[in-house]
């Protein structure tokens, strides 16, 4: 009992380290596009109690339920009011959850390799990175270790009560995204391998030491435990899917989105095809990890079906054209895992001083690459973890549109017009609390103009077209440029502003 409390104690401190990277300055960076969307569909569900899963976009509501749930207890009840914070402490939390729940791989591993594990997830600059992002992967990444852990628990000592669990985690990682499926058929290439079930003994130390009554893997599952198993997946993602039943159509599309996601995956009409080292390159910065991941291959400490699971999972994600930075915390979450297994084998393979202090090297470079990347570095394209995303741009836009809501006699109901055939996200949700928002996608030669305008280069001259040469001499607006210089919402996506003159002269 005593070194069960120190070990928790460990794992609390490692997880606390975790929160510290995780909670800070939330609202400092710029919305991604795909954060604000979600951010869009947790208003819909807090507005109108309404959430429908979308067989295109969007993945599954385990997230928005969440973001939700962490609204109402901070009292917000519409979208107007939620906040940057509000919605990246979900991902935030989970992320300090994973880190904590690398206790319960101490049977497994060992206390040394669990904690060395749940160190390197509380400072790898990936897992911090997208921890404070509000996107699905940090849920997906929780809800699969979560299910690692019942698997391993299963294999040690199966029970009706282990398979229904199992079935609940596969369930919730169905309901949060649709890469779900690349973990689960790892899953099952680890535990098919017949040395897997063949009863093959596990070192016999429970929190890392010698002594401990040595413990063996369990069988294959009989028929009822897979029954269970099913039967606990389908109503928990059934339920989550259908919106708690209220939108049974979910039900389907969630399988009929595989369909596009398939197609997506083999690199059909998508522009996010990259070659099979794109991941690699993006981990840079880590290569203390996969190094030690390498040593954890040829370490006893490991379970045989996390390093088959890790290595299937490794490979299908380069083999897949379809490639986005974040999806990257599927497989290095089973790379960090191997990592502990690597210190233990390490430490048995060079003096315990050395290694410790390589270890400890280790730690410090990924806990500075970890800060610059999500505080210093957060927005800059030079991050291998920014793709695509909103620059600080969005800030000084915003900044202009609230002064002047400022001067406008009708303050935040001021109407502004936007003119784009662009995706502009995240720009819907910096305006989500103006009443008076019209999007267009080209300009009509009749319709009146807003004093406050919007627009992609594109819409430019059909814009000064309907300024100065539609309207009769005497009765045209004169409008002035928002900006001094040239603002970008992201890469290559320029945003021009434009105001009528008798607005823009009430500015101090």
């Amino acid at each position: 009992m005593k070194d069960r409390r120190g070990a928790a104690l460990i794992f609390l401190a490692i997880a606390a380290i975790a929160a510290g990277f995780r909670f800070p300055k939330l609202s400092a960076r710029p919305m991604h596009a795909d954060e604000g969307v979600n951010g869009d569909r947790v208003g819909t569900l807090l507005e109108q109690g309404r959430y429908e899963y979308s067989t295109t976009d969007f993945h599954g509501p385990t997230l928005i339920y969440g973001a939700a749930a962490m609204a109402r207890l901070h009292g917000l009840t519409d979208y107007h009011e939620l906040n940057e914070t509000v919605l990246r402490a979900v991902p935030a939390l989970i992320g300090v959850l994973l880190v904590g729940a690398h206790f319960w791989l101490i049977p497994y591993m060992g206390l040394p390799a669990a904690a060395c594990a749940a160190l390197f997830t509380a400072v790898s600059p990936a897992m911090v990175y997208y921890s404070r992002y509000f996107i699905h992967e940090t849920l997906l990444e929780f809800f699969t270790f979560c299910a690692i852990l019942l698997v391993l628990a299963y294999f040690r000592r199966p029970s009706s009560a282990l398979a229904v669990s199992v079935g609940a985690l596969f369930g919730l990682m169905y309901a949060t995204k649709e890469t779900w499926i690349i973990a689960a058929a790892c899953m099952v290439c680890g535990g098919a391998d017949p040395l897997v079930r063949a009863g093959r003994p596990r070192p016999a130390a429970l929190l890392g030491r010698p002594g401990g009554r040595p413990r063996t893997w369990g069988s294959a599952p009989p028929t009822k435990h897979l029954l269970l198993a099913a039967l606990s997946f389908t109503v928990v993602a059934a339920i989550l899917l259908s919106s708690f039943f209220t939108h049974p159509r979910g039900i389907v599309d969630s399988v009929l989105a595989y369909g596009t996601y398939f197609a997506r995956g083999v690199g059909v009409n998508t522009v996010h095809v990259h070659p099979w080292y794109f991941y690699f390159a993006c981990l840079r910065g880590e290569a203390a990890i996969a190094v030690l991941a390498g040593a954890g291959l040829m370490a006893s400490t490991a379970p045989r079906f996390l390093k088959i699971y890790t290595v299937v999972m490794v490979l299908i994600y380069c083999a897949i054209p379809y490639k986005v930075p974040w999806n990257v915390l599927s497989f290095w979450h089973g790379a960090i895992l191997l990592a502990g297994a690597g210190v233990v084998w390490l430490a048995q393979h060079m003096p315990k001083p050395v290694a410790c202090a390589l270890v400890g090297i280790a730690v410090a470079q990924l806990a500075w690459q970890a800060r610059a990347d999500s505080f210093q570095y957060a927005s800059d394209p030079r991050n291998p973890w920014v793709y695509a995303h909103t620059g600080t741009d969005v800030f000084v836009i915003m900044k202009q549109v609230e002064a002047l809501a400022a001067v406008d006699p009708q303050g935040r109901a001021m109407p502004i017009q936007i003119f784009t055939r662009e995706n502009l996200w995240p720009l819907p949700w910096y305006l989500r609390r103006y009443d008076h928002v019209r999007w267009w996608n080209g300009v009509s030669d009749t319709a009146p103009l807003a004093s406050v305008i919007l627009a992609t280069p594109d819409m430019e001259p059909a814009l000064v077209h309907r300024i100065y040469q539609v309207p009769p001499a005497g009765q045209r607006e004169m409008y002035v440029n928002m900006f001094d210089r040239e603002m970008d919402l992201r890469p290559r996506v320029e945003v021009r502003g434009y105001v009528a003159k008798s607005l823009w002269d009430r500015l101090p």
